[in-house]
């Protein structure tokens, strides 16, 4: 794996600890406009940096996890953008649109989805980055 310099695993860090920042205080209610933008900002920060961990070799289950992991980082991402969207509603006009139920489509599909997607993203973030580890290791 291609380590980062000092300064992306610096923004690698803050990144992190902005999503955990912002899902914190999202969740307590403590300064939601503000919190939804600190968690998107983290994870933008998050995902780029890990993005530039490239792997070079030929180990096709590293391969395959780094997959998983570019998944999970696109999940962390719409997580970002619906948990904006739960404060701001800009998804809403969308399902106006639809028919005469769209405000309670809008509710029932996208209103607080954020939370099941990030769910999914730490999940499989965990899991990729202790087996990426694992199998390294095996590897040396």
């Amino acid at each position: 794996m291609k380590q980062l310099n000092r300064w992306q695993s610096a923004a690698f860090l803050v990144g992190g600890a902005l999503m955990v920042v912002g899902a914190g205080c999202f969740v307590t209610g403590f300064m939601q406009h503000v919190a939804c933008w600190v968690f998107l900002v983290g994870a933008v920060m998050f995902t780029l940096m890990q993005s530039m961990q490239t792997y070079e070799g030929r180990n096709i289950a590293i391969r395959r996890l780094r997959r998983i992991m570019s998944l999970a980082n696109i999940l962390f991402l719409l997580s970002g953008i619906l948990m904006v969207d739960t404060v701001y509603h800009f998804l809403l006009p969308l399902f106006r649109n639809s028919s005469g139920d769209g405000y309670y489509n809008y509710i029932q599909f996208v209103y607080n989805k954020w939370v099941v997607l990030l769910l999914v993203a730490a999940i499989l973030e965990v899991y990729t980055t202790h087996r990426i580890s694992s199998e390294l290791q095996k590897e040396a």
